[in-house]
């Protein structure tokens, strides 16, 4: 008897619960598919914006009519003759540089119905369209704005609204290598200091790959570390200086990682075994390789920048040993400034091992290799003496 009414209850409730299911299904909006929808005109657009001296520009735009509240993506786009054919990505990608753009599309993304778009970004885009020679940027500037929205993997745009500005030259240059940091008990000085000013004490850049080709408008790529780690090692990398949010941590496993997007942090990456390593990150595809490196390499006990800035005293500039927890150091590091550009190597102090290479700020150099053509300014500089890798940080 009380399995017949636990039934007729089972029963009951489901004749409920797919009630429920169909009454919601009934109510449930749907979504819509338009064509546009509106870009609000600025305040400002009956002035002529200075864009060398304002900070950003705002803009405001209505949900398109999807029939209900949606999560969309929104970006900005920009043109000089309210033309929309040829983004500026399009023409970059085009080997042959014959493709022409005639608007650029800035790469923030809102999800809400407005945002600002820094000034300087503005006047880059601008460039890219126009690529005006340094003299011939123009006083004022009719300028061209809509806003699209992606749904979906589908995109509408709004109406055209006509802004004023003063625009600036920018020299157009492809985006340097992203780079990010080792940091951990193994890493330096051992501390877990994640902040700019730790770059180069308890953080190490990892170094750019020599035959690569990084992505001219994000600088996304292949970058490497080969070093000596000790038994047990903890580290993370770090993408973002200052951040722990983001990089590469551990996920359990011996040299086992997981890119960390924001979430929760998995743990350290740890090395069980002691021995020399080399760790390849792709920055575009958020992944991580750890593989032993059958080598054993020089231990030297100094490293010297020689070049025009010292007049090429083979042991003209000292670099300081950035491992200083690590039974072996093979990371240098020295702050640099010359007044003229010149050719730089690294030595040990004569010239039976040097390297160089014809690349600069990064590069990898090679036995009598090439001057590095350094160029007059300030730097941080971290050399790779495995691998013979370097960087040279504007400062």
């Amino acid at each position: 008897m009380k399995n017949i009414i636990k039934s007729a209850m089972l029963l009951l409730c489901g004749i409920v619960f797919m009630t429920a299911c169909s009454d919601d299904n009934d109510s449930n909006p749907t979504l819509q598919s338009p064509s546009t929808f509106k870009l609000n005109k600025p305040a400002y657009a009956a002035s002529n914006i200075d864009l060398g001296t304002s900070s950003a520009l705002s803009f405001a735009w209505s949900q398109p009519d999807y029939g209900f509240p949606v999560a969309a993506q929104y970006q900005m786009e920009f043109s000089l003759t309210n033309t929309w054919t040829v983004s500026t990505d399009e023409a970059a990608a085009d080997e042959s540089g014959e493709t022409v753009a005639n608007y650029a599309i800035i790469d923030d993304i809102f999800t809400a119905c407005n945002g600002s778009i820094s000034a300087e970004k503005l006047a880059k885009a601008l460039q890219q369209i126009a690529l005006w020679p340094e003299a011939e940027v123009p006083a004022t500037q009719k300028v061209y704005a809509r806003a699209s929205s992606t749904l979906n993997a589908n995109t509408i745009y709004s109406n055209v609204v006509e802004i004023t500005v003063a625009p600036y030259y920018v020299e157009l240059k492809d985006a340097q290598p992203q780079i990010w940091y080792l940091i951990g008990g193994c890493i330096g000085d051992g501390k877990w200091t994640n902040g700019a000013d730790a770059v180069g004490t308890s953080m190490i850049p990892m170094f750019t790959k020599a035959g690569v080709e990084y992505d001219k408008k994000t600088g996304e790529g292949i970058i490497e570390y080969t070093g000596f780690f000790p038994d047990n090692a903890e580290f993370k990398i770090i993408e973002t200086l200052g951040s722990w949010d983001y990089g590469i941590c551990g996920n359990g496993s011996d040299m086992g990682t997981h890119y960390r997007n924001g979430d929760d942090d998995t743990g350290n990456i740890t090395i069980t075994n002691a021995g020399y390593y080399t760790i390849t990150v792709d920055t575009k595809e958020k992944s991580c390789e750890i593989v032993k490196a059958d080598i054993t390499p020089s231990v030297y006990s100094a490293i010297y920048l020689s070049g025009d800035l010292n007049a090429w005293d083979v042991a003209g500039t000292a670099m300081s040993p950035v491992e200083t927890v690590s039974s072996e150091n093979h990371i240098w590091t020295a702050d640099v400034t010359t007044d003229a550009d010149g050719g730089i190597k690294f030595t040990i102090g004569n010239w039976d091992t040097n390297w160089g290479t014809d690349t600069f700020p990064f590069g990898t150099g090679t036995q009598n290799g090439a001057n590095i053509p350094i160029v007059a300014g300030s730097y941080k500089v971290f050399f790779n003496d495995i691998t013979g890798s370097y960087i040279f940080m504007a400062q």
